[in-house]
């Protein structure tokens, strides 16, 4: 297996932990976003991992994609490369967490809306500057509208406006800001901490029943959410085990299946 040269990658506990380290600012070359996408391919076939977490190395946690990728000799494949990192994400049925530290910017900042949970600390800066460049962000032209809305996603994309952790949380962007720098790493691991203690099963499941009925009439919604839970979850034994466990007022042993 070749060594990675731009991430750290390390799995322990269910737990997968992806180190952008690319100095100084982790901007994405196609040759990181390659390494980037081997490791989420291979997190797509491992049915213990409970959770992904991506954070920087650095002043910046990604400040964007290489420019002289954008060259026409180069942007076709440049535009592959960085397109799969979201279908791979898109596949993912485990919860990802951006962990945001500093300047996440144009291309990085595409691949946190991308997670399901940003945590920012009060460095984080955020912002599409392409336009500045005489570029638009593709995944963030889809991402932002369900996030922001379509009016707030124009005015990023069309001004190029850096935000700071507490705009980006106000607007919808970010689960949680930290202020305090020494508890950011804190409250991260707070988070892993409480999806680690669940069923890798039960977490995908969740998942789905989130990302299957989205944007679905109420009816359709409703069916197919039940029909999840009567006929896949009530088949699992860690429901059974979760429900056992307590009765018997202890803590649930997940056999994953």
């Amino acid at each position: 297996m070749s060594k990675l040269k731009h991430l750290k990658v390390e799995t322990a506990e269910g737990v997968a932990r992806i180190l952008f380290a690319r100095p100084k600012h982790n901007v994405l070359n196609i040759e990181m976003m390659k390494e980037l996408n081997g490791q989420l391919e291979k997190f797509l076939d491992d049915d213990d991992l409970k959770c992904i977490v991506i954070s920087g190395k650095g002043p910046s946690w990604c400040a964007g994609v290489e420019v002289s990728d954008h060259k026409p000799e180069m942007v076709h494949d440049m535009i592959a490369t960085f397109n799969r990192i979201f279908e791979l994400f898109d596949n993912l049925e485990v919860p990802t967490i951006a962990a945001v530290h500093g300047a996440c910017l144009g291309g990085g900042m595409e691949v946190a809306i991308a997670c399901d949970i940003i945590v920012a600390s009060k460095k984080a800066v955020f912002g599409q500057p392409e336009i500045k460049l005489g570029f638009f962000p593709p995944y963030a032209a889809i991402r932002l509208p369900q996030l922001v809305g379509p009016a707030k996603a124009v005015e990023i994309c069309t001004t190029g406006k850096r935000y700071s952790a507490k705009e980006a949380q106000k607007m919808g962007l970010v689960s949680y800001r930290v202020d305090e720098e020494d508890e950011f790493t804190e409250t991260v691991e707070n988070l892993v901490g409480e999806i680690k203690t669940s069923s890798p099963l039960i977490i995908r499941l969740n998942k789905r029943a989130v990302r299957e009925n989205l944007g679905m009439d109420f009816p359709e919604a409703i069916e197919g959410v039940n029909d999840l839970f009567l006929n896949t979850l009530m088949q699992t034994e860690d429901t059974l085990e979760g429900i056992k466990s307590f009765e018997e007022k202890r803590k649930p042993e997940w056999k994953n299946r």
